[in-house]
Parts: C-alpha cells; sequence; structure tokens
C-alpha cells in the first residue's frame, strides 16, 4: 500500500503557497482596475477580483478539508509577478501600451495560478482527497476563463490601441 504522506505535506505546502499569492491578487486586482483605461479591461479585473476573493474563500474550505487551520506561506513567485507588474504601471502610466501591459501583467499571474491549480488538482485525486480536487478544480476552470478573457481583450482592442503611440 502507497504512503502518500510526503505528497499531501507537499500539497498543503502548495495549498498555503496560494492562500498568500491569492489575499495578495485580490489587493492588486483593486490596482489593476483602476489603472486600466479601456472600459472591457476594467471591468475584467474588477470581475476577476470578486472570483479571487472567491479563490480565498474556498482555499480555506479546502484548508478545513486537509484538517489545517488556514495559514498564508510567502510565495515569492507572485510577489515577483505582482513586482512586475507595478514596474510596467510605473514606466507606462502615460503611454497608450498600458493597458497591453496590464493584460501581459495579468497574464503571468493567471499562468502561474493554473500550473499550480493543475498539479493541486492532480495531487489531490492522487491522494484521494475528491472535495479537495473538486474545489481546486472549480477554481482551476475559473483562472482559464480570466486568462481566456484577458486574451480576447488584448487581442480585440488593447494591443491595437497601444500601437498608435
Amino acid at each position: 500500500m502507497k504512503t502518500h504522506t510526503g505528497l499531501r505535506k507537499l500539497l498543503e505546502d502548495q495549498v498555503a503557497d496560494m492562500y498568500y499569492a491569492e489575499k495578495q491578487l485580490v489587493k492588486v486586482l483593486v490596482t489593476l482596475a483602476t489603472k486600466a483605461e479601456n472600459g472591457q479591461l476594467k471591468d475584467a479585473f474588477a470581475g476577476h477580483l470578486e472570483e479571487t476573493k472567491g479563490h480565498v474563500e474556498r482555499l480555506e474550505r479546502v484548508f478545513k478539508f486537509l484538517g489545517k487551520v488556514p495559514k498564508a506561506k510567502k510565495c515569492p513567485a507572485i510577489d515577483g509577478i505582482i513586482e512586475e507588474g507595478s514596474e510596467i504601471m510605473k514606466d507606462f502610466s502615460d503611454d497608450p501600451a498600458l493597458d497591453a501591459g496590464l493584460v501581459a501583467a495579468g497574464q503571468k499571474a493567471e499562468h502561474y495560478e493554473i500550473a499550480t491549480y493543475g498539479f493541486m488538482c492532480e495531487w489531490a485525486k492522487e491522494l484521494g482527497l475528491t472535495a479537495v480536487e473538486d474545489l481546486l478544480h472549480e477554481t482551476l476552470e475559473e483562472e482559464k476563463a480570466a486568462d481566456e478573457k484577458l486574451t480576447a481583450i488584448a487581442e480585440s482592442v488593447v494591443n491595437m490601441e497601444g500601437e498608435t503611440a
């Protein structure tokens, strides 16, 4: 019989990592929605802000299923992505390409989240933690949808608007 002590510990570690990341992204999405010039982009960031608040709550439920108290673990990866986004906002604050940069910053965060939620779902499945897998999968699908929405906005509007400089 396989023991999953190591994999479960790894899952718990990554849940704590994403708990930190999602809480940081709640703060950042407020700024992104404020800084965006394009109305569709503002709406996309504002809508994803509400979803991200739900991600935090969902992770708290995951902690409960794992028998753990919700506790964030500092995530240097998301901190770096956020720092890059801040630099874009500063360096392109008066540039028509700002919205394209904001999309890029948002998608970097989405891709990190998609990767992390993807492997956490697989680990939960391997461990037989169906309720945890279901919660993580729900968030994974929302992250994928947010990424697709940002791509559509970039391709249909903000990339072209950024070229007019």
